[in-house]
């Protein structure tokens, strides 16, 4: 689940923001929240059809979240109502699970699902075709996911946090599309949302020096048009883009390993 650009510290300059080092004990934990994570967002991604509501995903992920005995982070956070964030076309994040909301052909949804185990959080998101979908939507999904792995695969020890954002910017402007810039991914343990910002832009070398034991949720948000995004409105928490293009939304919870990024969010 992404947070504003300024709900966190500072990307560069200042003072350095406050970042917890978790231990091997405390990553393994966070294994295990991932774990469901990742199941519910599997699973439910399997549901994505035409004529489904966002409501009935909702209420499927809760109730897997739940059998494997943990809680929806989500829900309830902030006044949220869903247990997973769900985001049709040009919803960018935030999609609030609704009855009144079915899929169509032709759709694009992210859906984002979080679990709380033994108080440690994993969080992970993706987004899914509705039946068949152009071809330009599928490159959309394609890349981004794409430049989410670009993006985890520069989340090394000694490398810092613009080493990320430049892999995601980089793959995700070559191909046309527009980088958000508003809400960014964050550090995650003990609480859905810690220090430091994850910011999917930025310049090699630059922020925070990546140490081994941090843990951040990467998480590229990518518009087939323009990246200026507009919202929340009624609701008070989905975002649109501004030029109503398409948006596509993947992410993982990565750990900083001694040897490289190990993917927490894993069945």
């Amino acid at each position: 689940m992404p947070v504003p650009l300024v709900s966190l510290s500072k990307l560069e300059g200042g003072k350095d923001p406050l970042v917890t080092i978790k231990t091997a004990e405390q990553i393994e934990l966070m294994r295990q929240a991932g774990r469901i994570s990742a199941k519910a967002l599997r699973k439910t991604g399997e549901l994505v059809r035409p004529g489904i509501s966002t409501l009935e995903l909702d209420r499927f992920a809760d109730n897997l979240i739940r059998m494997e005995g943990a809680r929806p982070a989500f829900l309830g956070y902030g006044g949220f109502r869903g247990s997973i964030c769900a985001s049709v076309n040009d919803q960018i994040v935030h999609g609030t699970p609704d009855a009144e909301v079915r899929l169509q052909e032709g759709d694009i949804i992210s859906i984002d699902t979080g679990a709380v185990l033994g108080g440690w959080y994993g969080d992970n998101a993706a987004t899914f075709a509705v039946g068949q979908i152009t071809a330009e939507a599928q490159r959309l999904l394609d890349v981004t996911e794409q430049s989410m792995w670009a993006g985890i695969a520069a989340a090394l020890p000694g490398n810092h946090l613009g080493d990320i954002g430049y892999a995601i910017q980089s793959m995700a402007e070559a191909a046309g599309f527009g980088v958000v810039r508003e809400y960014v991914g964050h550090g995650i343990g003990q609480d859905m949302h810690e220090d430091p910002n994850v910011p999917n832009f930025g310049r090699r070398g630059k922020g925070l020096r990546l140490k081994k034991g941090m843990v951040l949720a990467i998480e590229p948000m990518i518009n087939a048009g323009g990246s200026e995004t507009c919202g929340p409105f009624e609701d008070g928490w989905i975002i649109y883009t501004a030029d109503h293009s398409l948006s596509a939304h993947f992410e993982r919870t990565v750990a900083i390993g001694p040897d490289g990024p190990e993917i927490l969010t894993k069945e």
